[in-house]
């Protein structure tokens, strides 16, 4: 049986080695997504100067009226809500930082769902 201690060692170490590979700069700024057991969060941040240029969450208001959750749907949601966004900033280009997850499920959906307004990964 594992501990809850060495399964957070395990997942921080594995979010350590996918950071270590993606670093998000002005140009391409790194996309990162978190997704609690209620509801999903997003962001793209810029790590040369530490500023986060766009952000938003299933608590906004308008996605909360579509009651977007953190399942499959309300990542699509998300996704598209977020792309949309990014495109209004002028982020055309990003680099997706996965965090400890693997790509599937709620990730692939929100990956896809940006990649159909023309952001490339």
């Amino acid at each position: 049986m594992v501990n809850l201690s060495d399964k957070q060692v395990v997942t921080q170490r594995r979010h350590w080695r996918v950071r270590r590979k993606v670093e998000g700069s002005a140009d391409r700024p790194r996309l990162s997504l978190h997704f609690s057991h209620k509801h999903g969060y997003a962001q793209c941040v810029d790590d040369n100067t530490g500023r986060t240029l766009v952000a938003l969450s299933t608590l906004d208001k308008s996605l909360k009226e579509q009651s977007a959750k953190a399942n499959v749907a309300g990542a699509r949601l998300l996704g598209d809500a977020f792309g949309k966004k990014a495109i209004a900033c002028g982020i055309s280009k990003v680099v997706f930082d996965r965090g400890a997850r693997q790509y599937h499920g709620v990730l692939c959906a929100f990956a896809d769902a940006v990649r159909s307004h023309k952001i490339d990964f």
